[in-house]
């Protein structure tokens, strides 16, 4: 999806079109996804990643060298995903990365539509936590995919199910819960949201 004039790889969602960064009002306040920039963000997603609440789940503690890695691997030409930093009130608060879940490994765990787009999330610092703002965030990104991608019909996640909060959020999101799937680093929940069928092309 990812328009020219981006900061996404070519096979990334087009969520983030030149001039389609726009505002979301949320219950929370004002939202927009910024794709990462490593020069710029580095500094910020490796303190995130290195705070123990995080690296339970995401794995990538360490030197900002396993931090970079993994980034520069979403950015690289050939990938399906584009990693964003989710900014409320003008204040990064969050890291995002929406993929193609179809031309993603995780296709083989579960029943993948064309264009089935993907979404991870964390909520960066440990103040930004236990708000409640995962549900109303979730659901702006939902509908951010939804109106940026008309080819999507569902956008999915796979939280790992000892990740109670998450999971919580994504029902409070309008995801429904769908199956437990068994990946290779985690038993996680598979969450879908549908598009309205108001909005079905």
């Amino acid at each position: 999806m990812p328009a020219a004039g981006t900061d996404a790889a070519p096979g990334a969602p087009v969520v983030l079109a030149a001039g389609d960064r726009r505002v979301v009002r949320t219950s929370v306040g004002a939202f927009r996804l910024v794709p990462v920039r490593i020069e710029r963000d580095l500094p910020l997603v490796v303190r995130w990643m290195n705070d123990p609440a995080v690296a339970a789940f995401w794995e990538l503690a360490g030197p900002a060298s396993v931090t970079e890695r993994h980034l520069r691997e979403q950015l690289a030409a050939g990938a399906h995903g584009i990693p964003c930093l989710g900014v409320l009130h003008g204040r990064p608060m969050s890291y995002w990365e929406i993929y193609r879940a179809d031309l993603d490994p995780l296709a083989r765990h579960y029943p993948a539509r064309p264009h089935d787009i993907g979404v991870h999330l964390l909520i960066g610092g440990a103040a930004d936590r236990g708000r409640g703002l995962g549900g109303p965030l979730l659901e702006a990104v939902a509908e951010i995919v939804l109106d940026a991608v008309p080819a999507c019909a569902r956008v999915v996640a796979e939280p790992d199910l000892r990740n109670v909060p998450s999971v919580v959020a994504f029902l409070n999101a309008g995801f429904r819960f769908s199956a437990e799937l068994d990946l290779p680093a985690k038993r996680a929940a598979l969450m879908i949201r549908e598009r309205p069928p108001r909005d079905l092309p």
